[in-house]
């Protein structure tokens, strides 16, 4: 295990979103989780999204396989550790994790909060826009919002980890044919003013390659706190 030293070489407690996944998974959804030795996901149904202790060496790769098993992809979020050779990378790209600086969070009057009733529609709004991995059980892991037109679903904007004191912004999508009315920017703002009510600091992903929605979150307040390693690697077939 690595200790992160300040430069009087005192240890530094490590920073929440270092590890955002396992923090959340260890902590606060805990409950949607699925846990192995230094490997942790969620319930597939939730998110497939999977992530290794911070502490976690190269036997952490044989936890891997036991939550997921033979010959399954494994999607890691934030994990710099190689696997063995016997995994074999689906897709591996670069990504940025923003922090909340200035952002003018406010509430929305059209924004509603989102129920299990609207997954259908969440589901299908999803497929057209593609903002991210949204499973049948992704509204579990916070607040979801949206903004209906014509008593459509054309917009949300929700919560995925949830690291101490702090909570994701995700699923930001737009329906194309309501595109350019500033709907995702107001979901945005609307769900990061319910994370600030609870104390809670509002923080996103996206991939360094999407400069457009980078440029976009670097206008509404966010900052770049740091830079990350999204990928996808499938376990040993039997």
């Amino acid at each position: 295990m690595t200790i992160v030293q300040d430069p009087a070489g005192t240890p530094v407690e490590p920073h929440p979103l270092d590890h955002p996944g396992w923090a959340s998974l260890t902590g606060a959804h805990r409950h949607l989780a699925q846990l192995h030795g230094r490997a942790a996901r969620y319930q597939p149904d939730v998110s497939p999204f999977g992530v290794l202790a911070p502490d976690a060496d190269a036997r952490a790769w044989d936890d891997v396989i036991a939550l997921a098993g033979p010959d399954a992809v494994w999607s890691l979020a934030g994990v710099d550790l190689t696997p063995p050779d016997t995994f074999r990378i689906e897709w591996s790209g670069p990504g940025v994790q923003m922090v909340d600086a200035t952002v003018d969070a406010r509430t929305d009057p059209e924004a509603i909060r989102l129920t299990a009733a609207d997954v259908p529609e969440m589901l299908d709004l999803v497929a057209r826009t593609r903002p991210g991995p949204f499973e049948r059980r992704t509204i579990e892991l916070g607040t979801y919002l949206g903004i209906r037109r014509g008593g459509a679903l054309v917009a949300m904007a929700g919560e995925r980890m949830h690291p101490p004191g702090h909570t994701e912004i995700s699923a930001v999508c737009t329906d194309p044919a309501h595109r350019g009315q500033g709907l995702g920017t107001r979901l945005v703002l609307a769900v990061a003013a319910g994370i600030r009510a609870r104390g809670e600091v509002p923080f996103l992903h996206a991939a360094a390659t999407n400069t457009g929605a980078i440029a976009l979150y670097e206008k509404l307040g966010f900052v770049l706190r740091r830079h990350t390693t999204f990928s996808a690697v499938r376990t040993p077939a039997e």
